[in-house]
């Protein structure tokens, strides 16, 4: 974030503004509903403050601003239009240590102002650091058409209880847990249905049966966030990424998605790198079960799908076995992100009837064995996780079983990520060109005449390191692959 989000409490204080226009007008209209008191500094007013000039705590001064109008403000915004003007009210309030916002000038900002959907007490503020004011209120237009008005007044009615919750729960997180049962459940559906009376009884039952106890039972979201694209991620992950205590995760997870789960949420690593593991997955188990115990909801995220080579069989064994309550959520497994990501399909009618998923990566201490005699077969993709560290012996030994050393191959790496890079070669050359490129991971392997298709689908020119997902109905290229 270039900017600090807050929210300013202007309530009885004062605001300088100098302009007469629209601009200036909008500053003053929103400070003024912010309960400050508010002067406008310009020789002439536009019709846009005809509905101002009645309110008590409005004043118009007919002269520019001196320093002397500095003292005691709160905020100031600088909205003449003019740029020598507009410069000369920053540096008054910089003197005087104010902060300022001057209008469609983001260099002279100590603050901007955002696109603001109002459901008072609710409210929405939208920025772009100052970098298309446009394009935050075209997304503010949206919201707007999709918050209904109701909102606010079931925030209200939240604001109400809260002192009468307070003496029910004594614990924080229990009163948090009380309004996230209330709020998706029967006493939101009541009043947004325009059931106000019914809403309140609701809420009242759900007061009077409100015990720290029943809300105190912890447990475990066990959720795929996919292969790293946060849009990728399930609506249902997002609202259990918002309700966690606790969250363990991967190595593999970017930030773009840890910083979707609940801000206050506790955050432990438990990443695990190839043939060095700091947390073993007993341990991550056993922190499971431990925490939930706790009373704690405790999220355990996954990169792709936690039953796709995710070990979230094993850690759904440990939670049952210890009585926890789980709920898991899938997740888009990297197989299919990065192969759609980098234009392979993993079928095609004219290349491969089936697909088949391996590891490349076995239990410590034990030996892999994949069935190569079912991996060999013709018309068929296979897709390796985990299997660059071994890439070169795994190609071995598919040749070795009856592969074809010519067969098309590809290597994803960080699939579906903003630095996604992809290699083609064949079963013989692909070790190689991995180590030439210095493909560290995370990777995926594809084996298979699919691989071919990716000329067909990605634009001309487009390079391995191009945006990943995006492609256009392009002239085939001549392949870089051996003919079939």
């Amino acid at each position: 974030m270039e900017q600090l989000p807050i929210f300013f409490q202007l309530k009885g204080k004062n605001v300088a503004v100098s302009g007469g226009g629209a601009p200036a007008a909008r500053r003053a209209e929103l400070a003024l509903r912010a309960g400050a008191r508010v002067s406008v500094f310009a020789t002439h007013l536009s019709d846009d403050f005809r509905a101002l000039l009645d309110d008590p705590h409005f004043r118009h001064e007919t002269r520019a601003p001196s320093p002397g109008d500095m003292a005691g403000l709160a905020l100031a915004f600088a909205a003449t239009g003019d740029r020598t003007q507009d410069e000369a009210m920053a540096a008054l309030a910089g003197a005087a240590r104010v902060p300022v916002n001057v209008a469609d000038t983001p260099e002279l900002c100590d603050f901007i102002m955002p696109a603001i959907v109002d459901r008072d007490p609710l409210v929405i503020a939208i920025s772009t650091g100052g970098a298309s004011p446009i394009f935050a209120r075209m997304i503010r237009a949206r919201l707007e058409s999709t918050i209904p008005a109701a909102y606010g007044r079931l925030v209200a009615l939240v604001g109400s209880y809260r002192d009468r919750l307070g003496e029910r729960l004594s614990d924080l997180s229990q009163r948090r847990r009380f309004w996230e049962r209330a709020l998706e459940g029967r006493v939101a559906d009541r009043f947004l249905a325009g059931r106000e009376d019914e809403a309140r009884a609701e809420l009242e039952n759900a007061l009077d049966a409100a015990d720290d106890t029943a809300l105190a039972k912890g447990e475990v979201y066990l959720v795929g966030a996919g292969p790293g694209d946060p849009d990728l991620l399930t609506f249902r992950a997002l609202r259990l990424m918002q309700r966690a205590d606790v969250v363990l995760y991967d190595r593999l997870l970017p930030p773009g998605i840890l910083n979707l789960v609940r801000r206050e949420a506790e955050h432990i690593y438990v990443g695990k790198e190839p043939d060095r593991h700091a947390v073993t997955q007993e341990e991550i188990s056993a922190k499971l079960v431990q925490l939930a115990k706790e009373g704690k909801r405790v999220l355990r995220l996954k990169g792709g799908d936690p039953f796709m080579f995710g070990r979230g069989g094993e850690e759904i064994e440990a939670l049952a076995a210890a009585g926890i309550p789980v709920q898991v959520v899938p997740g888009v497994t990297s197989a299919a992100g990065c192969a759609a990501y980098a234009g392979i399909p993993l079928t095609h009618r004219d290349h491969a009837q089936a697909c088949v998923f391996v590891t490349g990566h076995a239990r410590s201490g034990g030996g892999l064995s994949l069935g190569w005699e079912a991996l060999v077969q013709p018309h068929q993709t296979v897709v390796i996780f985990m299997g660059l560290g071994q890439l070169e012996s795994l190609m071995k030994q598919f040749v070795a079983h009856g592969g074809d050393p010519a067969l098309p191959a590809a290597i994803v790496e960080n699939g579906t990520r903003p630095n996604q890079r992809v290699v083609v070669g064949t079963v013989e050359t692909i070790a190689g060109a991995a180590a030439s490129e210095g493909i560290r991971g995370p990777a995926l392997v594809i084996l298979g005449t699919v691989v071919t298709l990716r000329d067909r689908l990605v634009s001309p020119g487009e390079t391995a390191r191009d945006d990943p997902g995006t492609f256009a109905n392009a002239q085939v290229r001549e392949s870089l692959l051996p003919p079939l």
